[in-house]
């Protein structure tokens, strides 16, 4: 897997990275996450399971990567993988976010599981904690759910704060979730346009059942934005485990290929997409989702499969509803 521009951002991805939200906490949202972690929810059980998909993901070619804040010890658990081995962790780009605070204690029962908070204040906390982590390993730092009712792409002292980072030599970007991704992120090339904010990077659920953000992702990416999806598998749900609409396991039979291959591969072909992440929790469903690198997908087969898509307000809905295990 070569690496790729960013966007024209000057930093350098892999067409697929990891992602580690379902690695760096005992409990997540997606579909079968309990039974994959078995019994071992220990943190140096996690740290150790982080480090085999991230040795596998390196191993594959993968060079993005990707955790938050809020991802119970992700950060550290990503700090010690690249502290074992210094040359190879020069050859990786890291992305982190800031804006959630983990608070369920590690604890799979918690409610809730973190809190959003988009002001100056968690800002500075959270920077500092991450800097203390990945030390000079950051490359990118992203608001984390960035929304219009936070106040967060036109607040002066975050923007302010953020333009800080950017002279230090950080990328800033955003991520998005949500019915209004569209929306939050053209009000931010907007800002950025007029020299306003310094976004330059989107990461936005993308996948067969939520592509609204679609068009917004390709205004970004004629803007120079890296353009980062996630959630291409819908949190399991474009899965063997999931609801899987007929049209897309029949696809896949017919490829030969796994539901989340070809699901993976689809988010990999859009001409707006950088880097497609994985968030898989195994060994076993990384090298599935890594699998998406090596097919060809049928010509016309990705325009056929957009019968799939769900309204976009009714896929949120359906995600905010999914049980955290």
């Amino acid at each position: 897997m070569e690496p790729v521009p960013y966007g024209r951002t000057g930093l350098q991805v892999t067409p697929l990275g990891v992602g580690l939200a379902a690695l760096g906490r005992p409990g997540y949202l997606n579909l079968g996450h309990g039974v994959d972690l078995a019994e071992d929810r220990s943190v140096a059980g996690l740290n150790r399971r982080t480090a085999a998909v991230l040795d596998r993901a390196y191993a594959r070619g993968v060079r993005y990567l990707d955790t938050a804040r809020s991802y119970g010890y992700g950060e550290a658990f990503l700090a010690d993988w690249l502290a074992t081995d210094p040359d190879r962790a020069g050859t990786v780009t890291v992305g982190s976010k800031w804006g959630y605070t983990y608070v369920a204690g590690w604890r799979v029962d918690a409610d809730p599981h973190e809190v959003k908070d988009h002001g100056l204040a968690t800002f500075e906390r959270q920077i500092a904690e991450t800097r203390k982590l990945l030390e000079d390993h950051l490359d990118l730092y992203q608001v984390h759910s960035a929304s219009l009712t936070t106040g967060v792409l036109e607040d002066p002292e975050v923007t302010g704060a953020l333009t800080g980072l950017v002279e230090a030599g950080v990328t800033i970007g955003l991520t998005l979730s949500g019915p209004e991704q569209a929306d939050t992120l053209r009000r931010a090339l907007e800002l950025a346009q007029r020299g306003a904010a310094p976004f330059r990077s989107v990461q936005a659920t993308w996948n067969l059942l939520e592509p609204s953000v679609g068009a917004a992702l390709a205004e970004a990416h004629e803007a120079g934005w890296g353009v980062t999806i996630k959630e291409a598998v819908a949190n399991g749900r474009l899965t063997i485990r999931g609801d899987v609409p007929p049209a897309v396991s029949a696809a896949a039979a017919e490829l030969r290929v796994s539901v989340d291959t070809l699901a993976t591969a689809v988010a990999l072909a859009q001409p707006f997409s950088d880097v497609v992440l994985s968030g898989a929790a195994t060994v076993e469903h990384l090298d599935s989702n890594l699998d998406a690198a090596e097919l060809t997908l049928p010509a016309g087969l990705t325009e056929e499969l957009q019968s799939v898509a769900e309204p976009a307000g009714a896929y949120w809905q359906r995600r905010a509803a999914m049980p955290w295990t």
